[in-house]
């Protein structure tokens, strides 16, 4: 989307103006009408779709009366609105100009009266607003006259909003209790009501007080139906001004992990998208229930985005984080969404570590409960510094003779190590201590924990003392080191993501040539679990659930080590090779060759390119892709011949570059690669989102989490208007106005 007027002699810039800018429209007619307006041939030729999704014309075009106020924060255009003020006559006395703009010729007559139409325009506006003269309400989209117990009631709703927006912006539940629990006697009242009390006896808020004190005594002032519908409004309006900027450019789908809500399980959604300023975000914008089989949830996925406003055809990326039997649903569902939207390229996510990404996709008993252990041993010890300290006491006793390694494992396991592209190896080296520290903290001698936390430290016990851990963590360090470097390069700088994708060839070769020969492969990796049971002092056996579940015949032993082979080390080397192959395709590693307009990429590889061999996929994107090898070449000379200068390193400080506007379709390439959610956010703003919705999670328990408060929680510096939302609410529930 351009930054810029298109209308000739225009110079206002939407990231530089305080002017409102309007989209050409879709309709043909239409489109044709503003074209034929604005003069100018270089629009000409261009279809009505690319003019809506690459051109704008500001508000200094337009007739003050066709442009309508909706709310506080949003301005659109009436539904007839034509463009009809420009400034052409400069064109009629500069050949050299005109011949640049391509700017049809005016003869002098229709230049006097466009200038004319001008100034008659600004006069009456002007004269609108001396007077005061009213208008027709169909021409000047004014509401229509309330009564004054309209009025009254739409004030009390403002009152009932604001009190809502406090308690979500500061992650208040409305209600301290449950249904059940509320209604027994003796309670105090709910969060909700007891703010409205205040404001209406230390505020001073006359629209509250008036409608209690005609209200009988033991009336509701609000049910918790009608609680929760406010709450769904104040969230849709929110989100519908968040999502602005989103519904005029490229955007991608980002979900995380299944979290728990009042005992449902949820998807949480982000967008991800850049802004006019051209600075990527991702935002949250919601819940999705998770519930139903993979086509009921995509189809109730994209009436979600479309609910929202957004276009999916313009959606250029999907990522999907999530673990354990959730896992192979949000692969189905990545899958199904790519096979109907083709260019949303399914990519791992930049938040989240490839190799955990692939340890979390490979559906084993043995690998989940690896994945899950991790999890409790994060929540575990971020619960309290004492036992992150009594965690580096452990290390200590186990790494006596080797300070430096001693002090590395404590500085790792400061951090969110879990997480890291080296977790598995890190897990492999600290399990020792890990199984000292839970164990002691599980005797509680000296009765420092309480019964929780020895609770939790007894769980995490019994896990790492299984065999079937051990053998599943060392299968996966083994396997991913193949993968490690691979993945922390991806979440580099830009040049090691490029090279990264021309090094996935490599990788994979790799990992067949291990599954070409798992039989050796598996000898040393079973040897390993095999010592490291060993000084844990864990016996060496076959899971017993599989035991149960498949009975050995009379006489016969199922051994340990070719048990693993069979149902570890050989599914895990597959699967991981699949995973791989399914986050990025054929597609995606084509998005990724584009790296190359990055200058400091270009220069890294002497300027020898040829995206342009690549360019279908993103054909319809491009403002003119016929002239895309001309442009390319021009781009490469542009910086070819800079000297001994730093070259931009990153797409994000490409698109700040104010040269790139004149080279469009390099303009819409990188815009539209900036939204791959593989490459991580450069600005330290875009995931400020992403860190309050984790905040959230960590802060609320469960039954006091809503999908509502929470959106509200983690947006809670967006702007809002009350006036919108009221309307809206009362154009929802018309039944709940009295």
């Amino acid at each position: 989307m351009s930054n810029f007027c298109a209308a000739p002699n225009c110079t206002i810039k939407s990231n530089r103006s305080a002017s409102l800018f309007f989209r050409f429209p879709r309709d043909t007619e239409r489109c044709k009408q503003w074209v034929e307006n604005c003069h100018c041939k270089d629009l000409e030729d261009i279809t009505p779709d690319q003019l809506n999704r690459q051109y704008r014309l500001c508000a200094t075009h337009f007739e003050p009366s066709v442009i309508c106020k909706a709310s506080s924060y949003r301005t659109r255009l009436k539904d007839n609105a034509t463009p009809t003020i420009f400034d052409l006559s400069s064109q009629l006395n500069k050949p050299q100009s005109r011949k640049r703009k391509r700017i049809k010729e005016l003869s002098e007559d229709e230049a006097r009266q466009m200038k004319g139409r001008k100034k008659d325009s600004v006069d009456q506006s002007k004269t609108s607003k001396d007077d005061g003269e009213g208008q027709d309400d169909s021409e000047t989209n004014h509401p229509p006259q309330l009564t004054s117990e309209e009025k009254k009631h739409r004030e009390y709703l403002k009152s009932l909003f604001e009190v809502l927006l406090v308690l979500g912006k500061q992650n208040i539940p409305l209600n301290r209790h449950t249904e059940e629990v509320q209604e027994c006697d003796g309670l105090t009242p709910s969060n909700f009501q007891a703010l409205l009390d205040y404001r209406m006896n230390a505020g001073g808020d006359e629209a509250l007080r008036k409608r209690f004190e005609t209200s009988a005594v033991n009336a509701e002032c609000c049910t918790s139906t009608q609680q929760r519908q406010m709450m769904e409004v104040c969230e849709n309006c929110v989100r519908d001004e968040l999502l602005q900027e989103v519904r005029e450019g490229h955007f991608s789908l980002v979900t995380d992990d299944v979290v728990e809500i009042s005992g449902e399980c949820h998807i949480p959604i982000f967008i991800r998208f850049l802004n006019q300023a051209n600075c990527l975000r991702e935002e949250f914008v919601g819940f999705l229930p998770f519930e139903g089989d993979e086509e009921t949830l995509m189809e109730r996925l994209l009436t979600e985005v479309a609910k929202w406003g957004l276009n999916m055809d313009y959606c250029r990326g999907q990522a999907h984080f999530s673990s354990g039997l959730h896992s192979s649903k949000m692969k189905a569902i990545a899958t199904k969404l790519t096979e109907k939207y083709p260019t949303a390229v399914h990519t791992p996510s930049s938040t989240c570590a490839l190799n955990v990404s692939l340890a979390n996709g490979v559906a084993l008993t043995g690998i989940q409960i690896v994945m899950s252990t991790f999890k409790k041993i994060e929540s575990f010890f971020s619960e309290s510094p004492s036992l992150q300290l009594e965690l580096e006491n452990a290390i200590s006793i186990f790494y006596l003779g080797n300070e430096e390694k001693a002090n590395d494992l404590k500085e790792a396991c400061r951090t969110n190590w879990t997480m890291r592209h080296d977790a598995f190896e890190v897990a492999v080296d600290v399990v020792e201590s890990l199984l000292l520290c839970v164990d002691s903290v599980h005797d509680n001698e000296d009765l420092r924990w309480s019964d929780q936390v020895t609770h939790n430290a007894l769980e995490i016990s019994d896990a790492l003392a299984d065999f079937e851990f051990v053998a599943a963590l060392v299968v996966l360090k083994n396997t991913l080191s193949f993968t490690r470097a691979f993945g922390k390069n991806l979440q580099g700088p830009t040049i090691d993501v490029y090279f990264a994708a021309s090094s996935l060839t490599a990788v994979l070769h790799s990992l067949n040539e291990v599954l070409d020969n798992i039989e050796v492969y598996h000898e040393f990796w079973f040897e390993e679990a095999v010592n490291l049971a060993a000084a844990l002092e864990i016996p060496v056996k076959v899971p017993r659930l599989y035991l149960r579940k498949y009975r050995p015949e009379a006489g016969t032993e199922i051994q340990p080590e070719s048990y693993f082979k069979e149902h570890l080390t050989a599914p895990v080397v597959s699967q991981v090779i699949k995973e791989l192959n399914d986050f990025f395709s054929e597609n995606h590693l084509n998005a990724l060759r584009y790296l190359t307009l990055v200058p400091a990429v270009m220069g890294q590889l002497k300027f020898n390119m040829s995206e342009e061999n690549n360019v279908e996929m993103y054909r319809n994107d491009l403002p003119n892709a016929d002239t895309l090898p001309a442009e390319l070449h021009c781009w490469r000379v542009n910086w070819k011949h800079r000297g001994k200068v730093t070259l931009p390193s990153t797409v994000h400080e490409t698109l700040q570059l104010a040269e790139v506007k004149f080279f469009p379709n390099v303009l819409a390439f990188l815009r539209v690669l900036s939204n791959l959610p593989v490459l991580g956010l450069e600005d330290v703003e875009g995931d400020a989102s992403r860190k309050r919705f984790q905040m959230y999670l960590q802060n609320t328990p469960d039954k006091h989490r809503s999908k509502s408060l929470a959106f509200l929680n983690i947006h809670y510096n967006a702007r809002h208007d009350l006036d919108f939302m009221v309307d809206s609410y009362v154009k929802m529930y018309p039944h709940n106005e009295s």
